[in-house]
């Protein structure tokens, strides 16, 4: 089976680079964002599972 060739991001329209350009920033500011919260003591150790404002362990994001 052949593999879909890979997009260059020069090679995506304007408006998904737009995109994705804003959703780097968004993740940078929200990893900025969780370096400034106090340690956790004994906590689950790991990434905030709630930086995104949604529950998230493992790639599996709950919005409950």
């Amino acid at each position: 089976m052949e593999e879909a060739p890979v997009r260059r991001f020069e090679d995506l329209p304007p408006a998904a680079q737009r995109a994705l350009q804003e959703a780097e920033e968004r993740r940078k500011y929200i990893d900025a964002k969780q370096e400034d919260l106090p340690k956790e003591v004994n906590g689950r150790g790991g990434l905030e599972p709630t930086r995104y404002d949604d529950w998230e362990v493992n790639g599996l994001t709950s919005d409950f």
